[in-house]
């Protein structure tokens, strides 16, 4: 077939329907205006979100489980290492990722430990908290039905998956109430 041919049907297939669109999802972000400090800055807030609640969602069931108001989907965290010779010169970079904040926190002691990877460098590592990842997603379910996603970043807040404007609306007002997040 040529490119920009009409679509024409294979000898055989079946007629098949058309894709009818049935929600209008909405994402929306918000850049901040400072990263946040560090991770246990970041996990404070977390925590806070995830224990008051701020965005007033109801725990629901869903395939015989029941679902708190607003938990955890998924979470990243990533730990920047720099390595430097005797003159403090940049001789090596590196990361390593984890999906648990004890993770992060247990592999950072690790890298720091790990005498034979300094060797190997040839340098001292230090841990370069300056340029650290972190980030989670939380699965909210709204007191209308809907279930939506707030993403905490070191750099900023997103919301995906929602319907009702009065979802952001309530997002943007939690998140004026937190100073990292203005």
């Amino acid at each position: 077939m040529s490119k920009g041919a009409p679509r024409q049907k294979e000898k055989g297939m079946n007629n098949m329907a058309d894709f009818t669109q049935t929600t209008n999802v909405k994402s929306a972000v918000r850049k901040l205006a400072d990263p946040i400090t560090d991770v246990a800055a970041f996990n404070t807030i977390v925590q806070s979100v995830i224990t008051t609640n701020p965005f007033g969602c109801v725990s629901y069931m869903s395939a015989g489980e029941n679902h708190q108001p607003v938990e955890k989907s998924k979470e990243s965290y990533t730990a920047k290492f720099v390595y430097q010779d005797g003159d403090a010169n940049r001789i090596g970079s590196g990361s390593e990722s984890y999906n648990t904040m004890a993770g992060f926190t247990a592999g950072i002691t690790a890298m720091l430990a790990n005498t034979a990877n300094n060797a190997a460098h040839g340098g001292t590592v230090y841990h370069d908290a300056d340029k650290d990842t972190f980030s989670v997603t939380l699965k909210c379910h709204d007191p209308n039905g809907e279930v939506y996603f707030v993403s905490l970043s070191r750099q900023q807040v997103a919301i995906s998956s929602y319907e009702d404007d009065s979802i952001r609306t309530v997002i943007e007002t939690g998140a004026d109430g937190v100073t990292a997040l203005a």
